[in-house]
């Protein structure tokens, strides 16, 4: 296999049959100079373990864009990022971020989801069709966030279409110049906002999440005001990008398998488990990479230090010897393991229980007002070209 057999136009509209040819091709798969891929579930999870896997951000972007890449403002914003770093940095920095984004914070936040749920289904039109995607699916992640940081909704707008643009540059294969312009243009804008509610949180602290953070980080080895920026960036991206393409995936899912949406239609207690098959199924996050900061052995592989690991996420979530019949969608299924779709290890999801709240409280809402609902053009989806996040782009629906 080569990078190339997960860039065609088939690949991204429908991605498990080149999965199947991965995982088929072995537990490691060379796929270029000092890169390989896996698709295997338990060898992914033992990586994501593995403290000698780690990230190595910067040269994987000179890699890819060549040495002067690293002066471009969307690459260096993404450096910053506690994503991005290894212990004992990256210990620091999530440790600092965890004290603010805290289990209690995302409870205090349940009435916030159900009133902006109810407030953008009041806004749908009487009658269909109307895209699920444009006005509940990524609307509903964005404003929970901006009344998370206390902004109004109405920038939030602007933020998200910045966050769009930048996400563009998580992605494996390189941007063309047109779109590295635009996600150059979102990180600067991403930032200047926040560098300026930076101030106004320091002169006129709230109870909104980046006041918390100013507080928790205060002090001798605090958060910087450059590394809280980089993570109200590293929120926003991840916040609203992977929940809001994880509820369309859910929906196409659900409603593409008759018996399954009228099991959720008859018993609504069904929606977790319906979303974290959902989540294994067709996960929104497919892709994560870590670089081998030491050699590594599988088996009688060697990972030689400085080679990176694709890890299909995607692939591992469909891995017959994880779960039984892995290309059947049942809202019933009793295995689903660990939920690797938040990742593993150090570098687990931050924001996973925001996530799952925000998809349980959107599902809910919506097959609760509209009885009658119905997806259509399930045969003309146009799913993203991306490889790291899936979603589609519209998701017309009647009710």
């Amino acid at each position: 296999m080569n990078l190339a057999d997960f860039s065609s136009p088939a690949f991204f509209d429908n991605p498990y049959p080149v999965y199947e040819r991965l995982r088929q091709a072995g537990n490691l798969v060379p796929v270029g100079p000092a890169l390989m891929m896996t698709g295997r579930y338990d060898l992914i999870e033992a990586l994501l373990h593995d403290r000698r896997m780690g990230k190595a951000y910067l040269p994987s972007v000179i890699a890819r864009y060549g040495p002067l890449a690293v002066e471009q403002p969307v690459f260096r914003a993404i450096s910053r990022m506690f994503l991005m770093a290894n212990p004992p940095e990256h210990t620091r920095l999530r440790t600092l971020l965890m004290h603010a984004f805290n289990a209690r914070r995302i409870e205090d936040l349940s009435g916030v989801m159900h009133q902006q749920a109810a407030s953008l289904v009041d806004a749908m039109p009487a009658t269909g069709p109307v895209d699920l995607m444009a006005s509940y699916c990524i609307p509903l992640p964005l404003r929970i966030i901006c009344r998370m940081l206390d902004v109004p909704i109405e920038d939030g707008h602007l933020l998200g279409q910045s966050a769009a643009a930048l996400v563009r540059a998580f992605d494996l294969a390189p941007l063309d110049e047109t779109a590295l312009a635009e996600a150059n243009k979102g990180a600067l804008t991403l930032e200047s906002y926040f560098e300026r509610l930076l101030r106004v949180r320091r002169r006129q602290p709230g109870g909104d999440l980046l006041s918390a953070l100013i507080l928790a980080t205060s002090g001798e080895g605090g958060l910087s005001d450059d590394e809280i920026v980089a993570n109200m960036l590293l929120l926003f991206v991840a916040g609203h990008e992977t929940t809001s393409n994880m509820l369309g995936n859910a929906l196409i899912h659900l409603y593409r398998d008759p018996v399954q949406w009228q099991r959720l239609r008859e018993d609504p207690s069904l929606t977790q488990a319906a979303l974290v098959e959902a989540m294994r199924y067709d996960s929104s996050v497919q892709m994560v990479a870590r670089t081998a900061l030491s050699p590594v052995r599988v088996g009688d592989i060697p990972i030689e230090t400085g080679t990176t690991v694709f890890m299909l996420l995607g692939a591992a979530n469909r891995d017959p010897a994880k779960f039984d019949n892995p290309d059947r969608f049942d809202i019933g299924r009793e295995n689903h393991g660990r939920l690797i779709s938040f990742s593993a290890g150090i570098h687990h999801c931050l924001g996973a229980r925001l996530a799952t709240a925000t998809l349980q409280v959107a599902l809910d809402k919506l097959l609760s007002s509209f009885p009658k609902l119905a997806i259509v053009g399930l045969d003309d989806l146009r799913w993203h070209r991306r490889h790291s996040l899936r979603g589609v782009a519209t998701l017309m629906a009647t009710y």
